[in-house]
């Protein structure tokens, strides 16, 4: 029993601390601030490859799910509350987002935000 219990906190400890790595990965981040493209290009990439994009959120799904569109389209793009640094995100915000791609075999493909600012 003791055994179980220790291999599922430990695994739980290696979940947790690789996904807060993920998200400071230095070397994402420069892939991604050299690889700007457009929503459609990024639709094409591979998984896990680090973006740059800049459009507008036309709307709020659900939870910490937005659309975000450009003038070659539009999709879905996962932003955790805290990386908005204290600013209410909204429909219409024109933004920049350093992130991944993210893709998936049944759900179309999604950018996991990294980092977000606004722009004018």
């Amino acid at each position: 029993m003791k055994k179980i219990l220790f291999t599922t906190l430990t695994g739980l400890v290696l979940l947790t601390s690789s996904a807060a790595f993920a998200r400071t990965d230095p070397a994402l981040l420069n892939q991604a601030a050299k690889n700007v493209v457009t929503v459609s290009k990024a639709k094409t990439l591979a998984d896990e490859t680090g973006v740059t994009l800049t459009g507008t959120i036309v709307k709020h799904i659900a939870s910490d799910h937005y659309e975000f569109k450009d003038k070659t389209g539009s999709i879905v793009i996962d932003i955790d509350d805290d990386l908005a640094n204290g600013w209410q995100l909204k429909v219409g915000d024109k933004v920049r987002i350093v992130g991944e791609v993210d893709t998936h075999r049944v759900k179309p493909t999604e950018i996991e935000v990294l980092q977000i600012e606004r722009v004018n």
